[in-house]
């Protein structure tokens, strides 16, 4: 109930109050560029964090359902040996497909690092089956013990040791881009309790006049947070309209490498980037009101 009250302040309109703080000048761009700025680079912060989520979450999903056997053995063994590691996953249970990767998939799997057009043949490169998993999952343990019994080449990787570290990284990224924003709010706090404290001193005389004229401090007080709450927001919505274009422009999957896969908003995730324009707006009315109350206590 005490802030819907304190947020009441804002929303009246007040023609007289509003004459003590100027209209425009250097503390009302100040405000509107702080709040445009840090609104942008806030909507930046969370889709990165957005993205690195979705991005987690699709690799990690594919590795999930996705191991490999990799099979090094003598050149004389290596065919008896692919054909005894496919036996063994067809009677595994949680093994949805098992294939023999061909000649031309090893030099695709291997053309970013080589180039293109590199024959494997000349290359001690493993043999590989591409194991795709099905529900409840594979025994990996009973797999590895029975692949050494029946193909003491083969090695069974189920990815665990990959997808890991991703999603560690993930949440790492995500924990950052929470971090950012906490830094823009402030930083942005800081910014409008400068300007408001710029704007007050200039009206100095201002509000000694209104005081002897009987106005209290709250009525003096809260023309500074309407208005400058009304900049900041109006700031921060510029800057989060412009900040959503900038990331639809951004290069789509059909234009891009797979690291810029995901880096879009959608569905609730637009909710929650045009939440900064209130939010900067509940910054700055809590910075001002915080402001205009220690100056007006100093001009006493």
């Amino acid at each position: 109930m005490r802030l819907v009250r304190l947020l009441r302040a804002i929303l009246p309109r007040d023609s007289q109050s509003d004459r003590i703080v100027p209209p425009s000048g250097f503390t009302a761009n100040l405000t509107l560029f702080a709040s445009g700025a840090m609104a942008f680079l806030a909507v930046f912060a969370l889709t990165l964090s957005f993205a690195a989520g979705q991005l987690a979450s699709r690799w990690g999903a594919e590795l999930a359902k996705g191991a490999t056997v990799r099979i090094i053995a003598p050149e004389d063994q290596i065919d008896a040996q692919v054909q005894a590691t496919l036996r063994v996953l067809e009677t595994t249970p949680g093994v949805a497909l098992a294939r023999h990767l061909s000649k031309e998939e090893h030099q695709a799997l291997l053309a970013p690092w080589f180039g293109d057009g590199i024959d494997v043949s000349d290359l001690p490169v493993p043999e590989l089956i591409e194991v795709i998993e099905a529900d409840p999952g594979i025994d990996a343990t009973g797999l590895r013990l029975r692949l050494a019994g029946e193909a003491p080449g083969a090695t069974f990787d189920d990815h665990a040791r990959w997808r890991a570290p991703l999603l560690k990284a993930a949440a790492r990224l995500r924990g950052f881009g929470w971090l950012s924003i906490l830094l823009i709010g402030g930083t942005m706090a800081a910014i409008i309790t400068l300007a408001a404290n710029a704007a007050l001193a200039a009206n100095a005389q201002i509000i000694s006049v209104l005081r002897l004229v009987g106005a209290t401090d709250g009525y003096i007080a809260n023309a500074f947070v309407r208005r400058f709450t009304m900049r900041a927001g109006v700031g921060a919505a510029i800057g989060t309209v412009i900040g959503f274009v900038a990331v639809m422009l951004l290069p789509g999957s059909s234009e891009s490498s797979d690291l810029l896969i995901g880096i879009r908003v959608q569905g609730w995730q637009v909710l929650v980037l045009f939440l900064v324009p209130p939010i900067a707006a509940l910054v700055a009315f809590f910075a001002t009101r915080f402001s205009a109350r220690k100056v007006l206590e100093g001009l006493t």
